[in-house]
């Protein structure tokens, strides 16, 4: 008798899985500059091998888009094949029988809706309006455009100055962004191909903590003095631009303008520099020192600033415009939403954005060079006394950073209990999933699919917090929806209720002087101006809404360019670094190193920073795990690297 031969299928379900993965990530680290049209088509194939074949529009359908995309990728295309490709797509969209064949149809129907230019530049000039020479994927995805390969290839030679000087021409906030910058880049690294993404924000935090180590700086011949030297500055040109706001984006545009020989003058409606870094960003994540060492060098490349003015208020915005070349509002998103129920006026109830700006000026040690005080309070107001919370029970009700924030702040406040209320699953919050795990070790508790239903007080102080279960539904934006689950509404205790459900912008004053207002944000054009005021530009929170430091930063600099072009001048910022060249190394596997955390149990009633940067073998180890992308693929179309803008 025969035995039956056994045939395993591991070893193919393995290496399956591996051809998986590696698409994925082939997918995660593309960027925008690839062409829509072959990507279409690339997904098509894709597609179709993964197609049973039972079903007459999967498996003829996608065949025959296949064609009729490869003909016009060939040069073969018709205008008229535009419309047939767009008919097929529907068809089979409307009656493939599972997702392999109508998800590939919505993809070529989203992609000839978003990309019709494209399609016709294939079709009548035989040639993809993808730009080759577009930055490499790093750069590519960093707002501000910042030299990543280049900086990383100086940090795996010892040379942080360098380093810094690179990284300041194009983001004057080199220190804070190695601290808090929620780093994009890193999603379009092909490293991911290999094994992991470079980890760029501690290679960036690196440069700048081993310019600040003396000892180190002095052994390697790499000090922080020679990081903080200015990029030449341009002839001086008499011009005056007011800017409105001393955060990210508006100290940004100023230390620009000042390089390129132009006077900007800051207002800043609070007592110190820094708008939502300082006042939004608790010193766990921001220490005090590090951003006002920052800001100080931001303000000697020639800043006048004038703190504690209220635009509209103490100054009319009209004589702003009057006095100055330009105008630069940059005023961000310091106000916040409400959830519209009885009883958040109540005692113990804040708002993130107050809790948090009540923090900046306190949550650090006192120095001399950066005007903080620490002077501390039990009273539950925040503003010039931390506030105690100390055996409370805190509620925060949100899924952004800022609500993390707010929970890490109220944990270090000496909170009893901490939780996060969440009306949407912990996978669809905002917040960036390193933040969700910190406050998670730091003691918080993540309830998720509970929507505030009322606030209960007592004696006008909040008691509880009255929540309706929830369920997800149909996918909206990227996010399911949730709705109201047939589970009873139920109250939870609460002493402190935090709300971060949003910030809002201080607009009124503007709206009022005649500046275009849209939703409470101001309607400024893509390259910065106002509509109606020729004078006057706009960027950061206060136009996009709340986002990132690094958005902010870019829009600042943006801004710069565009306000020293409307003044009739067109300068250039340079700095003289010599990127080493690149190695054809070998592509040995090598695992990402992280930063290490903090112990959460040695962090209560303190805000000592929580993050600890690389030692120098690390960030060297790390920075040589670089591709160099910016040499090969399609680095090597560029030309060479332009480091002037």
């Amino acid at each position: 008798m025969t035995k039956m031969k056994v045939f395993d299928k591991s070893q193919g379900l393995v290496a399956m899985e591996d051809i998986y993965a590696s698409v994925e990530a082939r997918l995660q680290s593309s960027t925008e500059t690839a062409c829509p049209v072959e990507f279409a088509s690339g997904f098509v194939k894709l597609a179709g091998a993964q197609s049973c074949g039972k079903c007459t529009p999967c498996r003829i359908g996608l065949a025959q888009l296949n064609n009729l995309l490869d003909s016009i990728l060939d040069g073969y295309g018709f205008d008229e094949d535009l419309d047939l490709v767009s008919e097929l797509a529907e068809c089979v969209y409307a009656s493939a029988d599972c997702a392999i064949g109508y998800e590939a149809a919505a993809v070529v129907l989203r992609s000839i809706k978003a990309f019709a230019d494209d399609y016709h530049n294939h079709i009548e000039k035989n040639d993809c309006s993808a730009d080759e020479f577009a930055p490499v994927p790093c750069t590519s995805g960093c707002p501000a455009e910042v030299d990543i390969p280049g900086y990383i290839a100086l940090v795996a030679q010892g040379r942080c100055a360098e380093a810094v000087k690179l990284i300041r021409k194009d983001n004057p906030f080199s220190t804070v962004c190695g601290l808090v910058c929620e780093h994009p880049c890193e999603a379009y690294c092909r490293r991911s191909l290999m094994d992991d993404p470079i980890n760029i924000r501690a290679i960036k935090r690196f440069a700048n903590d081993f310019c600040n180590n003396t000892d180190a700086s002095k052994l390697y011949g790499s000090s922080l003095d020679d990081a903080i030297i200015l990029p030449t500055k341009a002839e001086s040109t008499n011009k005056r631009i007011a800017i409105i706001g001393s955060g990210p984006a508006g100290l940004t545009c100023a230390y620009y303008l000042a390089l390129m020989g132009h006077s900007p003058v800051v207002f800043e409606q609070r007592k110190r520099l820094g708008g939502m870094l300082r006042y939004g960003i608790p010193a766990s994540r921001l220490p005090r020192q590090e951003l006002q060492t920052e800001i100080d060098y931001l303000l000697s490349a020639g800043i006048e600033v004038n703190t504690e003015v209220t635009i509209g208020t103490d100054i009319p915005i009209k004589q702003l415009v009057e006095d100055f070349d330009a105008v630069y509002i940059a005023i961000g998103a310091h106000s916040e939403n409400k959830l519209g129920l009885s009883g958040e006026d109540a005692a113990g109830v804040y708002s993130a954005v107050e809790l948090l700006r009540g923090m900046g000026d306190v949550d650090a040690p006192s120095d001399d060079t950066t005007g903080n005080d620490n002077t501390t309070g039990n009273d539950d107001t925040p503003g010039s006394n931390k506030p105690d919370f100390t055996g409370k029970t805190v509620r925060v009700i949100g899924g952004g950073n800022v609500a993390m924030d707010a929970a890490r702040t109220a944990q270090r406040l000496g909170a009893k209990h901490t939780s996060v209320i969440y009306r949407r699953r912990i996978q669809d919050m905002t917040a960036l999933p390193a933040e969700v795990e910190m406050a998670r070790a730091e003691g918080c508790e993540l309830l998720e699919l509970l929507a505030p239903v009322a606030i209960e007080t007592t004696d006008g102080k909040v008691a509880g917090l009255t929540v309706q279960p929830q369920m997800v539904s149909e996918i909206i934006d990227g996010r399911p929806k949730p709705i109201n689950s047939d589970a009873p509404a139920y109250t939870l205790p609460t002493d402190v209720l935090i709300l971060a459900i949003g910030q809002a912008i201080n607009s009124e004053a503007f709206a009022d002087f005649g500046i275009p207002v849209k939703r409470d944000r101001i309607d400024a054009q893509n390259d910065a101006r106002v509509p109606g005021h020729p004078k006057v530009f706009s960027g950061g929170d206060c136009v996009s809404g709340p986002s990132s430091a690094i958005m902010a930063i870019a829009a600042g600099k943006a801004a710069a360019r565009n306000i020293d072009t409307f003044l009739g001048y067109d300068h250039q910022i340079n700095v003289e670094v010599e990127i080493p060249a690149a190695l054809a190394k070998g592509r040995a596997y090598c695992a990402r190193s992280n930063m290490v955390e903090v112990i959460p149990t040695i962090l209560a009633g303190n805000f000592d920073a929580t993050e600890l940067g690389f030692s120098e073998i690390e960030a060297k180890q790390e920075a040589g795990r670089c591709l160099r992308c910016d040499h090969f693929g399609l680095g090597a179309l560029r030309g060479g690297r332009t480091i002037s803008w």
